[in-house]
């Protein structure tokens, strides 16, 4: 009972973490320090959960736990996490500390869900598991976002085209206006870039953990690395100012179209992504 709880609360911290990046990254290209505070206090209680676990183990192995790979991960994860709370409450980084932060989940992640070979345990196969439904559950809540986005891409170039028109039919009077339609594409646009990310950094741990011929050239994880690639780059963009307007809206239109075909195409082609 007492290892299942242990592992309970490992499993929600890596949600708290996972959750509290997406909310720096949407911060860092939004400029909302809420949900930077958010993403702050989420590091914390991950840090908090971290020390408790590390105390837990010290007594009781009677010894610091740093004599294994397995132990030198998680002290590891421990110390990057205290670094990125340290920056942030002295320096105020905000780069630098989702940076550690990214380092800090995967290695924490790669510590929670390790292979039997390096931490033998009961669990360990259920944890395994539980990843590659983690990485499913946010790969699914990023594909969401960007169908959000394609909405209001579509909604954009529909409303673009009738005040070109200079005719408003009724049925259009309850439309957002052209500034609402473009700040839901790009909330959608940065949650869904944060959520995926998220999602291969999950899903390349448990590949590489459950799959002994795990290639990063299967088609579904590069189309998946690809999609990441172009949906950062009509962020970048859209921040440096040269997409803008109809441009932007289309980049979307045909970034999700992408999207679609991978995640019908690719997966009929994947080696083992047929497995979902």
């Amino acid at each position: 009972m007492t290892d299942m709880t242990m592992t309970r609360l490992q499993e929600v911290m890596v949600i708290i973490y996972a959750i509290s990046l997406v909310f720096y990254f949407i911060d860092y290209w939004k400029k909302n320090r809420r949900l930077y505070r958010y993403a702050f206090w989420g590091v914390s209680l991950v840090w908090v959960l971290q020390s408790i676990f590390l105390a837990l183990y010290i007594f009781e192995t009677h010894r610091f736990p740093v004599l294994s790979l397995f132990e030198g991960i998680y002290f590891y994860a421990w110390l990057l996490v205290a670094i990125s709370i340290a920056m942030h409450c002295i320096f105020k980084l905000d780069l630098p500390v989702i940076l550690i932060n990214v380092v800090g989940f995967c290695f924490v992640v790669v510590h929670t869900f390790a292979p039997n070979e390096l931490a033998p345990s009961p669990v360990s196969e259920a944890l395994v598991s539980e990843l590659l439904v983690i990485h499913i559950v946010f790969a699914i809540m990023s594909y969401g976002a960007f169908t959000i986005g394609f909405v209001f891409a579509m909604l954009y170039l529909v409303l673009h085209n009738v005040l070109k028109s200079k005719k408003w039919p009724k049925q259009f009077s309850r439309l957002p206006s052209l500034a609402q339609a473009e700040s839901g594409m790009s909330y959608s646009l940065y949650c869904g870039v944060s959520l995926l990310g998220v999602s291969l950094i999950l899903g390349v741990v448990w590949a590489y953990i459950a799959l002994p011929d795990f290639t990063f050239w299967d088609i579904k994880i590069f189309g998946s690395f690809i999609s990441l690639f172009v949906y950062s780059i009509i962020i970048y963009k859209k921040q440096k100012g040269k997409l803008y307007a109809t441009k932007y809206a289309w980049a979307n239109v045909y970034a999700f179209l992408f999207i679609l075909i991978n995640f019908f195409i690719g997966s009929r082609f994947s080696a083992f992504h047929f497995l979902y």
